[in-house]
């Protein structure tokens, strides 16, 4: 009898943000159409930027992730409002000023009966947004339900706590537990990490969470002297059934002058060499992943501070005329790929949107007109950016939002992305499409091949 594997398509969002060392404001901030919570999708990957300044105390001591931990409440606020309801904006903004007391009735909101500290760590409020369904994440499920009785001594399918990876510095999400409310929530976080300004945080429908496995995270520091956490990336590995992910958030080298951009190559390059994801699957002769560009399927994010390789007169005057195609063409990132100095097999959506940055605070000006030194001004420029590699991804939408809480714009894109299952193996809800892809029979040559 032959397995049967059908490909279905997942609506994915991905957004990149550099906010500036800004932290998000207790009220005023709405998320709903930044995430296109009208138009839902079945996963969303977040990435930022400068989420605390980028000065000495923020790079050489313990990073502050209470800045991380509110972002992460506004996320849950959005995405699962219409489900579980507006949760407290209070209790988010301060997480829970004063403990709980025995007796007292248990708060509406689903953060506020497990933050204790006025200071909520990154830990902490991981665990609490996982919610009860994260139980059912799994540090391997390479082994399909069908073969587990047959393989159940090599497989390592059984849920493990610590299912990220080895090397990473930050144990802050290891455990999954959260209030009970929690299991009203459409949408349960994934995995969650900071360096320093860099953050990231993958969400997806409950639905999806038994079908996620070999769940590790990896950081690249690429700042200052060339091992500091103000630059580099932070990338995710996970599988969703047989097809292996990747999500890498990048903050690469700045600078507009002449050869900043072959540091920002150097950056990038380093990343793809020495990105290194931990073995932790023992079931033999399994594939998984342990390199960026081994994976199925790979989003790049971030900003990536490639700029206009043009004076600043020159970049306003053609700003100013619509000249989009004259400006593209002397994108430095695009110059660059077309090289084959970076990003090699790499694509990127055809860009429509202004330059991204850089704008006065709470302004739709780009800060260059009211700057007079030559010194600081700097030139309008794409930095923020979205890349894919691999096949089976067909990109959407490629835009920018109009939020002026930073000095950059947001970049959003919206993909259709295939995902290789066992027939009716995803739940209803989720999006899919209908080709159908017949395997041979052999049992041990499919785990050999289809364990990812």
């Amino acid at each position: 009898m032959p397995i049967v594997q059908e490909v279905q398509s997942l609506r994915v969002f991905v957004a990149t943000w550099n906010v500036g060392g800004q932290s998000p404001p207790d009220s005023g901030l709405d998320l709903d159409q930044f995430l296109q919570v009208r138009d839902p999708s079945d996963i969303y990957i977040l990435g930022f930027q400068e989420i605390v300044p980028l000065n000495a105390g923020n790079v050489l001591v313990i990073e502050d992730n209470g800045t991380a931990a509110k972002w992460l409440s506004l996320i849950s606020n959005s995405l699962n409002q219409s489900t579980n309801g507006r949760t407290n904006s209070k209790t988010i903004s301060s997480f829970g000023i004063k403990p709980l007391v025995r007796g007292s009735p248990k708060p509406n909101s689903a953060i506020g009966s497990s933050l204790f500290f006025q200071k909520t760590s990154l830990k902490a409020a991981t665990k609490i947004f996982r919610g009860e369904n994260a139980r059912m994440l799994k540090s391997c499920n390479c082994t399909l339900d069908f073969l587990e009785r047959k393989y159940s001594k090599d497989s390592c399918s059984k849920w493990q706590e610590s299912n990220i990876s080895e090397n990473d510095s930050s144990s802050d999400d290891e455990g999954i537990t959260g209030p009970s409310s929690t299991n009203q929530m459409s949408y349960s976080l994934v995995v969650s990490k900071q360096m320093v300004g860099i953050f990231v945080t993958v969400w997806v429908r409950n639905e999806l969470i038994p079908h996620i496995g070999h769940l590790r995270t990896s950081y690249t520091s690429r700042g200052i002297m060339g091992c500091l956490g103000n630059k580099g990336c932070i990338s995710v590995s996970m599988s969703i059934h047989q097809t292996s992910f990747c999500f890498v958030c990048s903050h690469l080298a700045s600078g507009e002058k002449e050869g900043d951009e072959l540091r920002r190559n150097s950056d990038v390059i380093e990343t793809l060499r020495n990105t290194q994801f931990p073995k932790i699957c023992r079931t033999p002769n399994n594939k998984i992943p342990e390199k960026i560009l081994e994976h199925d399927r790979i989003i790049w994010l971030g900003d990536l501070n490639y700029r206009i390789a043009l004076s600043y007169s020159d970049t306003k005057k053609l700003l100013v005329e619509n000249k989009w195609d004259t400006l593209l063409g002397k994108d430095q990132l695009k110059m660059e790929m077309e090289a084959g100095r970076v990003f090699k097999g790499w694509k990127e959506g055809k860009i429509y949107f202004a330059p991204t940055y850089k704008y006065s605070y709470n302004s739709d000006t780009y800060a260059g007109d009211t700057i007079n030194s030559k010194d600081k001004r700097r030139t309008p420029a794409w930095c923020d950016r979205i890349l894919w590699h691999g096949n089976g991804i067909k990109l959407l939408s490629y835009v920018r939002r109009e939020i002026r809480f930073s000095d950059h714009r947001p970049v959003l894109a919206n993909f259709l992305v295939d995902v290789m299952v066992v027939k009716g193996g995803l739940k209803k809800g989720l999006s899919n499409s209908n080709m159908k892809v017949e395997i041979e029979e052999l049992l041990p040559k499919h785990v050999e091949i289809f364990i990812e």
